[in-house]
């Protein structure tokens, strides 16, 4: 999942219009990617971070991507309107997670500090690379981007949400 505030957390973006009857692409940041359909009301959410409530009338797997009918879209010339929009949902949604996990959009923003006090930077993305997801960090000092495995226990010491810092057994080189 991508950014998100206090109240809300983005779950995906609509893509192009699919057919004649106003359908629209989803590019879904769920996991896995059809999980975005198990979610209602969805909110259209502007760059300004204001949040306007829309009805899912239907939705679906359509060779190998989501597709949904949203309501008051009636043709491809209304849903095309859409294209780009990004769909948010009430963080109060989600599912509770065990003491240990998080939300990816939780720990962007965080200050990655490793075992001996220096910031090596902010979280700014994660991603998915099959045998562990990794932290993309922008670095405190060169500015760079620095990807850093993310690996509770091993690599990931701590991760407190109240101080904003993830504590890390990392050099950057």
């Amino acid at each position: 999942m991508a950014n998100s505030d206090s109240a809300h957390i983005t779950i995906g973006k609509i893509g192009s219009t699919f057919g004649v009857r106003g359908w629209v692409k989803i590019f879904s940041y769920t996991e896995p990617y059809s999980r975005i359909l198990d979610y209602s009301p969805w909110y259209l959410t502007d760059s300004a971070g204001k949040h306007t409530l829309i009805t899912v009338d239907g939705g679906e797997l359509r060779h190998n991507h989501v597709v949904a009918k949203l309501a008051g879209y009636e043709n491809p010339e209304e849903a095309r309107a859409l294209t780009g929009k990004t769909i948010t949902i009430a963080r109060s949604q989600l599912p509770a997670l065990a003491n240990d996990e998080y939300y990816w959009a939780d720990l962007k923003g965080l200050t990655v500090i490793n075992q001996t006090g220096m910031t090596l930077g902010i979280v700014t993305d994660l991603i998915e690379t099959g045998a562990n997801d990794v932290l993309i960090i922008k670095g405190a000092e060169d500015k760079k981007e620095h990807g850093i495995p993310y690996l509770p226990g091993s690599i990931i010491k701590d991760i407190n949400l109240e101080k904003k810092i993830i504590q890390v057994d990392w050099e950057l080189i």
